[in-house]
């Protein structure tokens, strides 16, 4: 009997491992379904589009029953810039991820260039940082010296790369829509025992292709607003694709549904609080997976400090999201 134990943990331990580092090497960046109400979390073009420091906290809880699943959370501060008289945004990005025995978190400064086109904004930003990544080798269970796998480190190992991203956004009034690159120079990642060591163990990050847009439309003679947004994803030769319909009332509450292609159902709510908004999205995953969790949890929060404009800001412009 403590044979088979053995064997169906070891196999079970195999099968975790395996499917953790499938997604890692896959997916680099979070697939978070507040895409449409976050744009500056996968493009840094997106910084500085309210007239406010715009504050954001996302946090995603994926397969909450799974041990060691996806769990991640990232803020973002970002606000309206004039530098000799051209229009700015500026922010700063921190992530932080866990999956399976990975650690990994991600800092970074956005700096967008604006143009005014009568209505419209287009602006071209990019986002430098570095990727700091720990895998803990330490807590790996693999099946003793017989079941020895070397390409699995023993100890509890880390790295940092230099990473950036680059994007274009275009908004105005009615809809906006954006292209962004993530890990352009797709980094590779030495992990070591220590500064010194000469072993190391290497992990790349994949260059991951994103095409965002949403728009807002009015209900006539209500105070009802529709509000679609999608999203395309590409990495590793592997795209995705989400899908997103928010209900607002009155411009205060939020309801709405989701889908993402051949992995979960979502569903929406939100209230509006003056400066703030606090959001909840819960995914139902609807591929096999399903067999084994319940689904996943996000939970997204925005907040404006208003900037002190003693002038008219003759530019000034509301995102379509807050509308």
């Amino acid at each position: 009997m403590v044979t088979k134990l053995y064997d169906i943990r070891r196999l079970i331990t195999v099968m975790t491992l395996s499917v953790v580092a499938c997604v890692a090497m896959a997916q680099s960046d979070a697939a978070f379904s507040h895409f449409w109400a976050g744009p500056s979390y996968y493009n840094p073009a997106a910084a500085g589009e309210y007239n406010a420091v715009h504050l954001t906290l996302g946090s995603r809880m994926q397969w909450v029953d799974f041990r060691h699943a996806p769990v991640n959370f990232y803020v973002t501060a970002d606000m309206p810039y004039k530098l000799m008289e051209q229009r700015m945004g500026v922010g700063v990005k921190a992530e932080y991820e866990r999956i399976g025995l990975y650690s990994n978190t991600r800092i970074g400064a956005q700096i967008a260039y604006k143009r005014k086109i009568r209505k419209n904004t287009l602006s071209v930003g990019v986002q430098p940082g570095v990727f700091s990544q720990t895998f803990r080798g330490g807590e790996a269970i693999t099946g003793g010296e017989e079941g020895d796998d070397k390409v699995i480190p023993k100890q509890n190992v880390s790295g940092t790369a230099f990473d950036a991203n680059v994007g274009v956004f275009f908004s105005n009034p009615k809809f906006w829509a954006g292209f962004a690159v993530t890990h352009v120079t797709s980094p590779r990642v030495e992990l070591k025992i220590s500064r010194e060591s000469i072993d190391y163990y290497e992990f790349q990050l994949s260059r991951g292709y994103y095409f965002t847009g949403g728009g807002n439309i009015p209900i006539n003679n209500t105070l009802f607003e529709i509000q679609p947004s999608a999203m395309f994803a590409a990495y590793n030769n592997i795209w995705t694709a989400q899908a997103a319909t928010v209900l607002r009332y009155n411009r205060m509450f939020n309801i709405g549904v989701g889908y993402r292609w051949k992995d979960a159902a979502t569903a929406f709510i939100g209230v509006h609080l003056k400066d703030a908004y606090i959001g909840y999205a819960y995914d139902y995953p609807v591929s096999e997976i399903s067999r084994a969790t319940f689904g996943s949890h996000e939970v997204f929060v925005t907040y404006n400090v208003k900037l002190d404009n003693r002038e008219k800001n003759k530019n000034k412009q509301k995102s379509v999201r807050l509308m």
